[in-house]
C-alpha cells in the first residue's frame, strides 16, 4: 500500500466495506497477495522477518521501552499527531511521541508513575482529554484507579481528576475503553467487591466522565458466583487458573447499547447496557476447556455478522499453547458460533524463549484517528512479532504479512515480545515491545 510517501497529501475518506448479508457472503478483498513470503519467512542479514511490511522507524522512547496496551492517537490543537503510550511497568506511567512524519517520531513527554507498586497498562485519548488506568501489584495499595489528564498541551498534561478504585481487595484498573468523550469502560475492582476467589478481583464498570473533573459509577456487572453473595456457586478453577475477570469491555457506535466484554479464564460476554446502570447478560462463548483460558479481546464486525476474540498468551515457553485469534458468525448475537482461527507456524520454533502467541489486536478503534477494516486482522504474537490476516473468506483466514524485530539489546527473554498494534487512519501501523524495545512505525505493503 505505500502510504508513507502520501502522508502529506489531502487525505481521501477511508471507502465503507461492502456489506454482506451472511458470514459466506464476504465482500471482496482488494488485498493483492503473494502466494508465499517472498524470504520464505527467514530471517535477513539484519535478523528481521519482514514479509509485505515497510519499517519506517524505529523508537527505544529514550531508554524506557517497556510498553502496555495502550495506544492512542491524538491531534493536538497545533495539528501534530501525537500517539500516546502506556507503559507495562514502572516506573514510567505514559509517553507521548510525535508521529507527524512516522519516519522521525518524537518523544515530546514522558512521565513517571507516582509509586513504584503501580502500572499504567492502559489508556485511550477522546479529543483533548485521556484516560489512564492504574492497577497496584498488590491488593489494598494505593493510588489504584483512574486518572483523567488534559492534553492540550502534550507537552504538558494535567491532572484534572481522579477516580479511587482502592480497597482491601482491590488492584484498581487494568484496562479501560474511552472513546465518545462520555463514557469510560473499565475493567476494575472496587472498594465494595469482594470476590469469591482472590484471583476474581476485576469486573465491569461503567464511569459517567461527561463533567470530567467529577467522574462518577453509572453501572457494573460481574461473573454470576465471583462476588460473595452470589446466588450461584463459583466456577471451577482452570489447571493455569488467571482467574475469572473482566479485561476488553470494548463499546462501539454501531451498537452503543452493547459492550463486547473479554473476561479471562470466564470467556466472553455480549452485555445489554441500553440501561447502563443496569448491565444484562444476552449471551457468552468460551473455548476452555479444553483451551488453557485468557480470553483478552472482542472485536465485532458489524458489517459482516462476525466477532473477532483473541486469547493471551500469558505462560513462557509455549507452556500454555495453542492461544488464538478466533473468528465467530456472529449474525445470531445469542448464539455465537466459532468458524475458524487465524493460523499460526509451528509453535516449536518458537517455544524456546518468552511467549508466543496471540495478544492485542487493531481493534477498529471509534476515532477519526483509527484506521477501519473488517476485512484484514493485525495482531501482536509476542516472540511471534506482528501478523497481518486477510479474512475476506472468514472460513479460510490467509496469512499476508509477518514483522518479527531481532531481540533488542538487553531483551530479558532474549527475544522481541510485540505486545500491541494500533493503525491510524492514514494506515501507518505502529507496534511496541512488552519489554525493552520502545516503539516500530511501519507501513502495510500489501
Amino acid at each position: 500500500m505505500k502510504r508513507a510517501k502520501k502522508i502529506a497529501a489531502k487525505k481521501k475518506p477511508a471507502k465503507k466495506p461492502a456489506k454482506a448479508k451472511s458470514a459466506s457472503k464476504t465482500a471482496k478483498s482488494a488485498v493483492k497477495k503473494p502466494a508465499i513470503a517472498k524470504n520464505g519467512g527467514k530471517a535477513g542479514a539484519d535478523g528481521v522477518v519482514n514479509w509485505n511490511f515497510k519499517v519506517l522507524s524505529h523508537h527505544m522512547l529514550d531508554g524506557f521501552g517497556g510498553m502496555g496496551e495502550g495506544m492512542s492517537i491524538q491531534i493536538a490543537p497545533d495539528g501534530r499527531r501525537i500517539l500516546w503510550l502506556a507503559h507495562e511497568s514502572a516506573p514510567k506511567n505514559f509517553t507521548a511521541v510525535d508521529v507527524s512524519d512516522p519516519r522521525k517520531p518524537k518523544v515530546v513527554c514522558q512521565t513517571n508513575l507516582p509509586q513504584s507498586h503501580m502500572r499504567s497498562n492502559s489508556l485511550e485519548t477522546c479529543g483533548n482529554l485521556m484516560a489512564v488506568a492504574y492497577q497496584t501489584q498488590k491488593k489494598g495499595l494505593q493510588p489504584a484507579g483512574m486518572e483523567l489528564f488534559d492534553i492540550s498541551n502534550p507537552e504538558k498534561p494535567k491532572s484534572i481528576s481522579f477516580f479511587d478504585c482502592s480497597g482491601p481487595h482491590s488492584r484498581g484498573v487494568h484496562q479501560l475503553w474511552f472513546c465518545d468523550g462520555e463514557y469510560v469502560h473499565m475493567a476494575s475492582s472496587s472498594a465494595d467487591f469482594v470476590p469469591t476467589h482472590p484471583q476474581d478481583d476485576q469486573f465491569y464498570r461503567c464511569i459517567d466522565v461527561r463533567n470530567p473533573s467529577k467522574p462518577r459509577e453509572v453501572g457494573r456487572w460481574h461473573m454470576p458466583g465471583t462476588k460473595q453473595g452470589d446466588n450461584v456457586p463459583p466456577p471451577p478453577r482452570h489447571p493455569l487458573d488467571k482467574g475469572y475477570r473482566a479485561h476488553n469491555c470494548n463499546v462501539y457506535p454501531q451498537r452503543p447499547d452493547r459492550c463486547y466484554l473479554a473476561y479471562i479464564d470466564g470467556g466472553m460476554h455480549v452485555l445489554d447496557i441500553s440501561d447502563k446502570a443496569n448491565p444484562k447478560r444476552i449471551s457468552s462463548w468460551t473455548n476452555s476447556p479444553p483451551y488453557t483460558g485468557f480470553m483478552h479481546t472482542v472485536v465485532p464486525l458489524f458489517d459482516r455478522g462476525l466477532m473477532l476474540v483473541t486469547d493471551e498468551s500469558t505462560e513462557n515457553n509455549a507452556k500454555d499453547w495453542p492461544k488464538l485469534v478466533w473468528i465467530l458468525d456472529a449474525r445470531d448475537e445469542s448464539n455465537l458460533v466459532p468458524i475458524s482461527t487465524c493460523p499460526l507456524p509451528d509453535h516449536k520454533a518458537y517455544a524456546a524463549r518468552g511467549r508466543f502467541g496471540a495478544h492485542n489486536i487493531h481493534e477498529n478503534v471509534p476515532l477519526p484517528t483509527c484506521w477501519q477494516s473488517d476485512q484484514i486482522v493485525l495482531g501482536t504474537f509476542f516472540n511471534g512479532g506482528l501478523r497481518a490476516y486477510d479474512i475476506s473468506n472468514p472460513y479460510q483466514p490467509q496469512q499476508i504479512g509477518v514483522f518479527v524485530p531481532p531481540a533488542p539489546a538487553g531483551a530479558p527473554t532474549g527475544t522481541i515480545q510485540l505486545n500491541d498494534v494500533f493503525v491510524d487512519e492514514r494506515e501507518i501501523v505502529y507496534t511496541v515491545d512488552r519489554h525493552i524495545g520502545g516503539l516500530y512505525c511501519l507501513e502495510m505493503d500489501f
